[in-house]
């Protein structure tokens, strides 16, 4: 059989001595897309992220934003609780080499 060469690059699979699951992560069908703008709802069994793109450029006289919904990501509220907690974590070490993040005037 032919080899195919592969982008598919499994994680570390000891971790504090103890041997995990491999996981494989496989991009080969990943796609890639821009959002400028996040919206969340949720409800008991749900957690839903909606991904756009801001698409007004003079807000002088309107008194609209449009924004473009691109994507939709739905999790589970253990998905998102592990999603939250990982967002965390990489906002603190960027801020730490970066300096902090302002928003909305804060």
């Amino acid at each position: 059989m032919d080899q195919v060469e592969s982008n598919v690059q499994p994680a570390a699979d000891i971790v504090d001595g103890v041997r995990q699951s491999a996981v494989v992560w496989d991009d080969h069908n990943m796609v890639t897309h821009f959002a400028n703008v996040v919206n969340i709802q949720s409800t008991l069994e749900q957690v839903d992220l909606f991904f756009g793109t801001n698409k007004t450029w003079n807000i002088g006289n309107e008194r609209q934003v449009h924004v473009e919904l691109t994507d939709r990501v739905i999790l589970s509220p253990h998905a998102a609780k592990r999603l939250s907690v990982a967002l965390a974590g990489v906002l603190k070490e960027y801020e730490s080499r970066h300096g902090a993040l302002k928003i909305d005037g804060r």
